[in-house]
């Protein structure tokens, strides 16, 4: 009758996977057969003991999690079970509940040490497992090698994944390859939150009932239904409204049960949630604009993406792909970029990341017609828009409008003030450092004329008249 009653509990709270046995003596038999990540034993059973058990069991089968359950005059002999490997004990009568809260941390423990173990073979692991899904994600970059192995390791958790980085570094990307890594048989649902009111995402993540509002005319599934055995991707989590918030929080608790909209019906998560953002959710945390308690269930696992600005080594092969990629678009014949357009992006902060890039791209070869690939537009958009030049004392010097936020921008100087000599060299310097030599590109970086960098250069940078 136990073993009925417990299937039936265990069931009812989504843990389906169950294997029940009789007979002590058929356990390690059993285990030798299939696979499992917990094993309750009773204290006291036929033919071999549940302390016997155990014994074989941590022997045998050491990454097993073992539950004992035992009566009160027993808890003395149970202790010395866990002392010898045991995760916890459950008092006889078993409570329902309380076997059922006991057994969802042994399975939390015993992925959480599988999770430590994947993650450690890929971290020092110079190999990736499956390099075919990430071929979407062009990088050549070693922080992002290691995001991939990370990737790796987290995705046969059904556990919430939380993405950060700044708008356009590729963020829907990395959820599509973590689900694809993960091998589930369903789909992947993208919904991007933002701009929702709470019954619009209600209604789209849970679904309806008919007549639950004006317009509900037949029952309608929401996307999680859709999801079941497979992935959902909530985009823009940061700008979820807080009554949704609390809805997102339930469905991720341990039953991960819903209410579609006008039913008193109950219905189980079987999709993992992958969330994403280009917010600080600890800000809007702190500011009072994010539940404290859904942050931290969100970033059971978190993927924080750099951007373009700091993996630059990925230029040339992204450069690459989307002159490729623009062009079978624009059905043109790709032209060759030129050395200098390396040099002009390398100096670049790329706000918009690796979309904004692929938009230049595609900007560039749709004005391309023949010959050189002309670098103009890309000028325009990396160099401050409407950049012209003045003349000033005889010199043609570039002027451009400031850029930015508003905020005044500053230099940092040393106590010890440069002299405007030590300065201008300095900067020019650095200049043509940054572009390889490459006088044109140095002046625009620096906001002067070709010409007038020449001048100085040929001058010696300062001349004995420039300090009177």
């Amino acid at each position: 009758p136990f073993l009925l009653s417990a299937g039936v509990a265990l069931a009812s709270r989504g843990i389906n996977n169950v294997e029940t046995c009789a007979d002590s003596a058929r356990a390690l038999e059993m285990l030798r057969e299939r696979q499992f990540s917990v094993v309750v034993l009773d204290l006291i059973m036929p033919n071999v003991s549940g302390m016997e058990l155990l014994e074989h069991i941590r022997r045998e089968f050491p990454d097993v999690v073992i539950l004992m359950l035992t009566a009160i005059n027993e808890v003395e002999t149970a202790v010395k079970c866990m002392q010898m490997g045991a995760f916890d004990y459950i008092l006889k009568p078993v409570d329902h509940t309380r076997l059922v809260t006991t057994l969802k941390r042994a399975i939390e423990f015993q992925e959480m040490k599988a999770e430590n173990r994947t993650l450690k073979k890929y971290l020092l692991g110079a190999e990736l497992d499956h390099p075919e899904v990430f071929t979407e994600i062009i990088t050549q970059n070693d922080r992002m090698k290691a995001i991939f192995h990370y990737m790796e390791a987290i995705s046969p958790s059904p556990l919430p994944v939380l993405i950060t980085g700044d708008t356009g570094v590729g963020k829907e990307l990395i959820a599509r390859a973590i689900h694809n890594l993960s091998g589930r048989k369903g789909e992947l649902i993208t919904v991007n939150v933002a701009g929702l009111d709470d019954h619009l995402f209600s209604d789209a993540l849970f679904g309806h009932k008919k007549g639950a509002f004006t317009g509900a005319d037949r029952d309608r599934g929401g996307l999680i239904e859709k999801a079941a055995g497979g992935t959902i991707f909530l985009d823009e989590i940061g700008d979820l409204r807080m009554e949704s918030q609390v809805k997102l929080l339930r469905l991720l608790q341990d039953d991960s049960s819903f209410y579609p909209i006008g039913s008193d019906v109950v219905k189980r998560n079987e999709a993992r949630v992958i969330v994403a953002t280009n917010a600080n959710l600890l800000e809007l945390q702190q500011g009072g604009k994010f539940r404290k308690d859904l942050y931290y269930r969100l970033q059971t696992y978190h993927i924080k993406v750099p951007p373009l600005r700091e993996r630059k080594d990925d230029i040339p092969a992204l450069v690459e792909f989307f002159f490729e990629k623009a062009a079978r678009r624009l059905a043109k014949t790709a032209p060759k970029p030129p050395k200098e357009l390396f040099t002009l992006l390398g100096n670049y902060s790329f706000p918009g990341n690796i979309r904004e890039l692929e938009a230049m791209i595609y900007d560039a070869i749709s004005r391309h017609q023949t010959g050189r690939l002309s670098l103009e537009s890309f000028r325009e958009k990396i160099l401050p828009e409407h950049h012209h030049e003045m003349v000033l004392g005889g010199e043609s010097v570039v002027r451009t409008p400031e850029e930015g936020n508003g905020e005044e921008q500053r230099m940092l100087f040393p106590e010890q003030l440069p002299t405007l000599r030590e300065m201008e060299q300095q900067l020019i310097s650095e200049a043509l450092k940054r572009t390889d030599g490459n006088q044109r590109q140095a002046a625009e970086l620096i906001g002067l004329s070709r010409r007038a960098l020449n001048n100085r250069l040929s001058r010696g940078l300062f001349t004995d008249e420039d300090e009177e």
